[in-house]
């Protein structure tokens, strides 16, 4: 049999003798009766632990003039997962160009893979060493040891236009590794040809979305068919 809970009061009562525990005012009850409940009900969904790691991933707030548009959980998660798939070993290191959503998801998925940041915004040097600096106006300007040492490069260059995708694609060339590389290219639906011509991209069926919603439309364009995962390559027309 369940132990009878005391009588409650509005206000703890003072007049009890001083052997006796203090009594929760029902506010306070009612309080701690919630708190339970939520613990309850986190412990048995999954997905709220999934919100709460989310949340945790340590995203600094969007700044416009630097053309910053974090993706939605859900394309963050969907490419992390993709990128961590063609990691098969200890051996496969990964670039991301501009794109620190996906970093931050990756390390949030998988701490021990290596992943190396080039972003403009400075306020990721946070990261510490995976962190360094880059500007796509000097697509070259990086040190030599990361020449072509990199399986896996995702890349999201801040602008739509040409010039802006032809100097990123320099630095995908200059990253990746010249026998075996994943490239992952996340831009506007419109570098579908110059994406073709510059890197040998095709789209896939995926499509990113972002927490702000943009008026582009964006498409993820890879070197490699992802078969049954990112819903495969579009078929060529």
């Amino acid at each position: 049999m369940e132990e009878e809970l005391p009588t409650l009061k509005n206000v703890v009562d003072h007049d009890t003798d001083e052997d006796d525990p203090p009594a929760l005012s029902s506010q306070a009850l009612a309080a701690l009766k919630e708190f339970l409940q939520e613990q309850t009900q986190s412990l048995a969904n999954p997905e709220t632990e999934e919100a709460k790691a989310e949340s945790e991933v340590g995203l600094v707030t969007e700044d416009w003039r630097l053309s910053q548009f974090w993706y939605d959980p859900q394309t963050a998660r969907t490419i992390s997962q993709e990128v961590v798939s063609l990691c098969t070993d200890s051996l496969h290191k990964v670039a991301c160009i501009a794109c620190p959503t996906l970093y931050a998801y990756l390390k949030n998925l998988d701490p021990t893979i290596s992943v190396r940041l080039l972003e403009y915004d400075k306020r990721f040097e946070q990261y510490g060493s995976d962190f360094m600096f880059y500007d796509y106006n000097q697509p070259e300007d990086l040190p030599l040891e990361l020449k072509h040492n990199y399986q896996v490069v995702i890349a999201d260059p801040p602008y739509l236009s040409k010039e802006c995708l032809e100097k990123v694609a320099q630095t995908i060339s200059f990253l990746a590794h010249p026998q075996e590389s994943y490239l992952l290219l996340l831009t506007g639906e419109v570098q579908r040809d110059r994406a073709a011509e510059l890197l040998g991209l095709r789209p896939c069926h995926f499509r990113p979305q972002h927490s702000s919603k943009l008026g582009n439309e964006f498409r993820l364009f890879t070197n490699y068919d992802p078969l049954e995962r990112l819903g495969g390559w579009e078929q060529e027309i």
